[in-house]
């Protein structure tokens, strides 16, 4: 699985690995995180279809809480820990994010693809973040989320629409994922595996 990917792949298996998860609210980060750390999401798959079924149904918001503050899974075998850091993304914890970025190995950000209302502010929030020298050398992965949904952009889409390719200074990669399902999520954690600041 994860685990023996990331020691084939990590020259260093002794050093603890640092990732980063953002992206705004509802984007999907805990979801991943669960997925990644093979916890269980039966609730958010149940929501996920109420909202397909019912759109304009908010109450299933209730059902799935957004984290407040933060979330972290550390996953160890063999010397090797990998630990997963996911900071709520609600405007009110934002401003918090950079207290987290020193040490980070891989910054992962999670769109959600459905949320076409939020999408210039998921970007205004990306690269306000990529601003900071703190993160300056820090790899990139960007999870189009969502992509089981109807309407969702596509990564291409989501891609241009962020301006992606002005990042020439930074090692960075877009994947398309549905976190309900895990669909994308090893191709994107196979590419963190790779890129990992060293």
């Amino acid at each position: 699985g994860l685990l023996s990917l990331l020691r084939k792949l990590r020259p260093n298996p002794e050093k603890e690995a640092r990732i980063l998860l953002l992206g705004l609210d509802n984007a999907g980060k805990t979801t991943i995180l669960k997925q990644l750390a093979s916890e269980d999401i039966t609730t958010v798959s149940v929501v996920r279809r109420i909202r397909s079924c019912f759109p304009n149904n908010r109450c299933a918001d209730s059902q799935v809480t957004p984290t407040a503050g933060f979330n972290i899974k550390s996953v160890a075998a063999d010397g090797f820990k990998l630990n997963v850091w996911d900071i709520g993304g609600q405007w009110k914890i934002r401003p918090y994010w950079k207290n987290y970025f020193a040490n980070t190995d891989v910054l992962i950000y999670v769109i959600d693809c459905t949320d076409r209302t939020r999408f210039s502010e998921a970007g205004s929030e990306l690269f306000e973040m990529l601003m900071d020298n703190r993160l300056k050398t820090v790899p990139l992965l960007v999870f189009a989320n969502k992509q089981d949904l109807p309407n969702a952009m596509t990564a291409s889409e989501v891609a241009e629409g962020l301006g992606l390719v002005r990042l020439q200074e930074r090692t960075w990669e877009i994947k398309a994922c549905t976190a309900v399902d895990g669909t994308g999520l090893k191709e994107g954690m196979d590419w963190v595996c790779k890129n990992m600041k060293k």
